[in-house]
């Protein structure tokens, strides 16, 4: 785990950007809020607004993401009104706070906007739970939470937008379907029904911390699409949450709510947070963990008793979001994993075509994007298989074969990428044979997305011109991939 987090790659320094940004913005919006005079409440609630400002916006361009931060006050607010205005009545409270549960995830339809929103509007209802927030107090948190959500824009849109020099990433869209065929409403009723269970129980456990359960449900349900990675992200979560309490005994008691130690500590979490979301929950939760414990300390209420009380209410969120996975319109990992693997293999034909057309010499032929997209569509084949190659996965058949996959289509990534760096030499040329390798490349991926017979590649020594070199070790992949994409029924890749 922690050479998974401290030598993954990082591409253009993306993550430590992202992470280095993050506390220059949390840190100016928490300075603002403290320049305008607000509480310690409002300087709390104006730095996580902040936080999720520059965490949760996702959009694939910088007028998007302008647009998203723009809007999120416009969701939070009214819901921040209601969290407090209800403060005092908890079954009303406790009704609302399970639609935002379920509008939230059902939001998700809508992209990358829709989920940032879908987000600050469950978090904005679950800060005003966590800080208490009652109607005497919105005008304070009110700006606190529009002074904040503007000056994470001001870093991330004047001072520090390294994506302006960026192209503009590929986002696949979501598997499409209607009604209950729709995961996103499938997850909107499971969200639901487990944030339900959570909320229940959680307030068995604790009268006063009960929203700690609900929160562990909203978070394992983002960004998971199957059963399998909604188990996985819900044992990662319980387990980032265990060590980070630990480490709270360590770190956040000692200090005691002590303003500087805790500020510096603070933002050491945040850092955290924002560098290793992309490569390990587990270590996402730590810092979350630890960053919670650090803001209970400044509130002057933390202590043995209740880091206990947090392990006890994420369990309780956890175990809710497992038993709505499992019995709750359950979307499998095979369902999921099926489509985005079909999804690659198209993009492998697109991007061969792409590269093809471009060395024939056809004007406007450009492969980067295809490129670009099959990158973002093989992280989602990952993130669907994760369940099956899992070290405390029970089904070592399917693990080896989930594992035989992704092997084989990072092979044909790397071939793809081969094929396009020759593509955009200008020296080279169309070879006569390049079409009927390509020919043979689109045969194969029709084979195995339709169901027929995958057509094997001709023997013979390995070509020696670049381009048909790489078509033809791509053609070996597709054909590798038939054997572990068909095994038996009672040993498939999926279906867990």
């Amino acid at each position: 785990m922690l050479k998974k987090v401290f030598v993954s790659p990082d591409p253009g320094r993306s993550r430590l950007r992202f992470a280095a940004r993050a506390v220059l913005g949390i840190g100016l919006a928490v300075v603002v809020c403290g320049l305008a005079g607000t509480s310690l409440v409002g300087a709390i609630i104006g730095g996580l607004a902040a936080l999720l400002a520059l965490f949760t916006v996702t959009d694939a361009t910088v007028r998007g993401q302008a647009v998203t931060t723009a809007l999120l006050p416009v969701t939070g607010l009214p819901v921040l009104t209601a969290a407090a205005a209800l403060h005092d009545l908890p079954v009303a409270r406790d009704l609302t706070f399970l639609a935002v549960v379920g509008a939230g995830v059902y939001a998700r339809r809508w992209g990358p906007r829709g989920h940032s929103l879908g987000v600050f509007a469950f978090m904005t209802f679950f800060i005003a739970q966590f800080l208490h927030a009652t109607t005497d107090r919105l005008p304070e948190m009110f700006a606190a939470v529009v002074l904040s959500v503007a000056a994470a824009a001001t870093v991330r849109f004047g001072l520090w937008c390294y994506e302006r020099r960026r192209p503009v990433p590929a986002v696949p869209a979501p598997p499409p379907g209607t009604g209950l065929a729709r995961i996103t409403t499938r997850q909107a009723v499971q969200a639901t029904a487990g944030a339900g269970f959570a909320l229940v129980v959680g307030q068995l456990v604790s009268g006063d911390r009960w929203y700690w359960a609900v929160g562990a449900t909203w978070w394992v349900f983002v960004n998971t699409t199957s059963r399998g990675e909604t188990l996985v992200r819900g044992f990662r979560r319980v387990l980032g949450t265990v060590v980070g309490i630990g480490l709270g005994f360590l770190i956040a008691v000692p200090v005691a709510g002590a303003p500087v130690p805790t500020a510096v500590l603070a933002a050491a979490c945040v850092f955290g947070i924002f560098y290793t979301a992309a490569v390990s929950y587990t270590w996402m939760m730590l810092c979350v963990t630890l960053l919670a414990e650090l803001l209970y300390g400044l509130l002057g209420v933390l202590g043995p008793g209740l880091l206990a009380l947090r392990i006890a209410e994420t369990g309780v969120g956890a175990l809710g979001a497992a038993l709505a996975v499992l019995f709750v319109l359950p979307v499998t990992t095979h369902a999921v994993t099926d489509v985005w693997i079909q999804r690659a293999l198209r993009c492998v034909h697109a991007c061969t075509a792409e590269a093809a057309a471009r060395l024939a010499g056809t004007e406007g032929a450009d492969p980067a994007p295809r490129v670009a997209e099959l990158e973002q569509l093989l992280g989602r084949v990952r993130l669907s298989v994760a369940p099956l190659v899992h070290p405390l996965s029970p089904m070592p058949g399917r693990k080896r074969r989930a594992r035989r996959v992704l092997g084989l289509l990072d092979d044909c990534a790397r071939e793809i990428r081969g094929l396009v760096a020759v593509a955009a030499d200008p020296e080279a040329s169309h070879d006569a044979r390049l079409a009927a390798a390509c020919w043979r490349v689109e045969a194969a991926v029709e084979a195995l997305t339709g169901g027929g017979a995958v057509p094997a590649r001709a023997g013979g020594p390995r070509a020696a011109e670049p381009a048909l070199a790489h078509l033809h070790d791509l053609e070996h992949a597709l054909a590798e991939l038939a054997a572990p994409l068909r095994s038996p029924s009672g040993s498939r890749l999926a279906g867990a």
